[in-house]
């Protein structure tokens, strides 16, 4: 897994819940797919969370490569365009 120091230093520590394993497979086939004005890339994947059982989705941010993340975090707001 590539990141940025950012991600690695910070995110990390700050959200010890993720759990490097789901970034992959999210990446690889999400659920949505959007580039920002900046370059970067949001992809979200749904996620079982294991501190509850719940399905969450996952929002990755990466640089615009696609493959360096740079943010991950659980998006509240996020709506399955799926249902």
């Amino acid at each position: 897994m590539k990141a940025t120091p950012c991600f690695l230093e910070q995110v990390v520590r700050k959200r010890p819940c993720l759990d490097a394993q789901w970034f992959a497979p999210i990446l690889a086939s999400p659920i949505r797919r959007e580039s920002q004005a900046d370059g970067r890339i949001r992809s979200w994947g749904a996620i079982v969370d294991p501190r509850d059982g719940k399905t969450r989705f996952l929002r990755i941010v990466t640089l615009a490569d696609g493959a360096t993340i740079h943010n991950a975090f659980f998006d509240r707001d996020f709506e399955d365009p799926r249902s």
